[in-house]
């Protein structure tokens, strides 16, 4: 991939909106199950900044481009598609009339391709219902050019509505608002209706479309998944409200009026989607104790930091990320206290320092706070780096400029003031002096080493660690105890049950840092604490990254059911590069993972054949 025809501002995007820009977008599409594909058009309003402008430049991928006309005259309008790049797709040029008017809308009618890397088709046998195909998007980073013509750059938001037609036995959802009821069409399909009325970047325009149930959660919330879900997510999700309620105390009033879940089929592969009106939430968020239930903390605080105020280029990608882990950590810490805010933060930099033990990560630029992404598929630079580091930066800078008392009030004024941008490093940073004008520390930080040195933060804040005491205590005693010449095991199951299952969690990760366990400790463990059964996805998958460091080879088909049974990318990825390393399990990893590769999300399925040296 070369940045040749690449825009200025955004090195993953072909589109020119400081010259021409698309400020709403009207689709009208037809769901076919059938052949895979959307069919319809976009009505793109177009507006010109420069007079002297004759071209709109937008992006695509694998798009098929049937017809493209002004909506006003009818005229066909002359276009053309350039060069396919790997990862970027085609840069699409089309002519403006020739007038003086400088708002336009342009009318493409299109087709996407069977194999478009935003969509996900699965048929009936890959839902949990088994009876009807299911699709949704992941348009996030720049997938949505897969799904229509579009100036995909977070640096462009606009509004959008949509009509869709579906099968009528299946529900439509959007990320938006529903209009009226949906309707029969003369052939039998349903007509669905939808409207997004806050501007936003179009890689959070979001579909989904299969059987659904719905369950309320709150005032202004429902939980929709297959009938086979819905019971077990309205149980997991019953704080949503609680957590809906503290982010407005954090950030300010919740613009987007509806904030309902989706808990997608196992492909999906985030743990979350911030798609405005609509997260989707992987499966593997439905523990049974709601243990897991702070990925939609992080969902719920994207409202604010992402959506409403939103990187300008995903080299900016910190400031959705690093922002919003920072507010969820905040409204753990509103609702079960500091201490737990800070538990969190421990075990986000474990999972930092974890990711960055890679190889593939040793001192790569790609791992700085602000990566360069010139010639960079976005989905490369896809870590955990984003997340954790850019949290550890912001709670640095919130102990420095004075705490959460003077933090808090900077942070609702920060979204006051950017909210419906899209902003870079360099607005925050001028934000950030402009409000603490005469704050000594801030002004001694060094933004290069934060911004741009690859690795681990360069200052640690020194957590509370009282809630990782008793995780410390139980590692240290596994590590000392010497299997191999005491008769009996010194350990019982209530160890851990009068621990948090993050502690349960955190008790692992901290012996995933130490040298491999011998199988003998690692038999014992399953024996007394039963690891194999449990049902939390976050326990089980450090659990599973444990028994393979410690070449328990019985539990190889266990990993590798763990990562077929579901595609979250936080998990599967690295038990795969676990695995590749592995070299006499090697072959069967690879072996597994080819015939699973079609049931994958294009993501899952791109970054792991990287990880296992199947493609460059």
């Amino acid at each position: 991939m070369t940045g040749k025809g690449l825009s200025p501002g955004d090195p993953s995007s072909f589109s020119r909106p400081e010259d021409a820009v698309v400020t709403a977008i009207n689709l009208y599409l037809d769901v076919n199950f059938e052949n895979k594909v959307l069919t319809g058009k976009a009505n793109l309003t177009v507006e010109k900044k420069k007079s002297e402008v004759t071209h709109v430049i937008l992006d695509l991928k694998d798009l098929k481009i049937l017809q493209v006309i002004d909506h006003g005259t009818g005229q066909e309008l002359e276009y053309s598609i350039g060069e396919r790049t790997s990862s970027l797709g085609s840069k699409f040029e089309i002519k403006l009339p020739s007038t003086k008017d400088t708002r336009f809308i342009i009318s493409i009618t299109y087709e996407t391709n069977a194999s478009a890397s935003g969509l996900q088709w699965l048929p009936p046998e890959q839902t949990a219902g088994r009876k009807h195909p299911y699709l949704f998007s992941q348009c996030q980073a720049v997938h949505c050019r897969s799904m229509l013509p579009c100036q995909d750059t977070p640096s462009v938001k606009g509004s959008y509505e949509t009509q869709i037609t579906a099968p009528a036995e299946l529900t439509v959802l959007m990320s938006a608002k529903r209009i009226g009821k949906p309707s029969l069409t003369p052939n039998g399909l349903k007509l669905h209706k939808f409207e997004q009325p806050v501007p936003i970047p179009v890689y959070l325009i979001a579909i989904v479309v299969g059987l659904l149930e719905s369950r309320e959660l709150g005032p202004r919330s429902h939980v929709w998944s297959e009938k086979e879900y819905v019971d077990k997510a309205a149980y997991e999700f019953t704080e949503t409200e609680v957590m809906l309620k503290t982010a407005e105390d954090l950030c300010g009033e919740y613009l987007w009026g509806i904030y309902d879940l989706l808990v997608l089929p196992p492909s999906f592969p985030f743990g979350g989607m911030e798609n405005p009106c609509l997260t989707f939430v992987t499966p593997t968020l439905l523990a049974g104790d709601k243990s897991l239930a702070d990925v939609v903390a992080h969902e719920i605080s994207h409202s604010w930091t992402g959506n409403l105020v939103t990187n300008r280029n995903f080299e900016h990608f910190w400031l959705n990320e690093g922002f919003t882990v920072f507010v969820e950590r905040k409204i753990i810490g509103k609702m079960y206290g500091e201490k737990a805010r800070q538990f969190h933060a421990i075990g986000g930099l474990k999972d930092l320092k974890d990711a960055l033990s890679i190889k593939l990560y040793s001192n790569n630029p790609l791992t700085c706070l602000v990566p360069d992404l010139k010639g960079v598929d976005p989905d490369d630079a896809f870590s955990v780096v984003p997340y954790e580091k850019g949290h550890t930066f912001l709670y640095y800078l919130e102990e420095l400029a004075g705490g959460p008392e003077v933090f808090d009030p900077f942070l609702k004024a920060y979204i006051k003031k950017y909210k419906h941008k899209s902003i870079d490093t360099d607005d925050f940073k001028a934000f950030l002096y402009e409000y603490f004008p005469n704050n000594s520390k801030l002004k001694a930080v060094d933004w290069k080493e934060w911004l741009f040195t690859p690795g681990m933060p360069p200052v640690i804040p020194n957590y509370d660690k009282s809630l990782e005491e008793v995780c410390t205590n139980l590692s240290r005693k596994w590590i000392k105890w010497d299997s191999t010449t005491e008769s009996s095991c010194p350990f019982k199951i209530e160890d851990i049950k009068s621990m948090r299952s993050g502690q349960v969690r955190e008790f692992i990760a901290q012996l995933l840092e130490e040298e491999p366990l011998s199988i003998s400790k690692l038999k014992a463990m399953e024996n007394v604490y039963k690891f194999n059964s449990v049902v939390n996805s976050e326990i089980r998958f450090r659990w599973l990254r444990l028994c393979i460091k410690g070449r328990w080879k019985e539990q190889v088909d266990g990993a590798l059911q763990f990562v077929t049974e579901q595609g979250r990318m936080k998990f599967v990825r690295p038990i795969y590069r676990d695995l590749y390393a592995w070299e006499e399990v090697q072959d069967k990893a690879i072996a597994v993972f080819k015939t699973n590769r079609p049931k994958m999300m294009y993501v899952s399925a791109y970054t792991v054949a990287k990880d296992l040296h199947l493609e460059s």
